[in-house]
């Protein structure tokens, strides 16, 4: 049996089980579970990276977005809040739309 150790989506032991296959699972403590989120983050943020078309890219997006919502509700942030935030700091500091990459800064 592959052994994963890492969070899941909610349904994937139906999916699994429903496939005719047999899952162990556990539900993380509270404590480990932001963790396990960031972990997660990383790993979908490298899929995002690593994809080869469009569909793939946007698939992988939603995963992190999905990511992103369970974080704000660990966090008892609510999107409105977040938005907020990101809107604030796009004012502040604008946001990456223009493709700018800064290679150095001289004194």
């Amino acid at each position: 049996m592959p052994m994963y150790n890492k969070l899941v989506r909610d349904l994937i032991p139906e999916i699994i089980e429903a496939s005719g296959k047999k899952c162990v699972t556990r539900i993380v403590e509270q404590e480990e579970y932001l963790e396990e989120i960031k972990k997660k983050m990383q790993e979908e943020a490298l899929e995002f990276k690593e994809s080869a078309s469009k569909k793939e890219a946007i698939e992988e997006l939603a995963d992190i977005l999905e990511l992103v919502y369970a974080a704000i509700h660990k966090l008892d942030v609510s999107y409105e809040q977040l938005e907020q935030i990101r809107a604030q700091k796009k004012e502040q500091r604008g946001g990456f739309f223009k493709g700018i990459y800064l290679m150095k800064v001289e004194e």
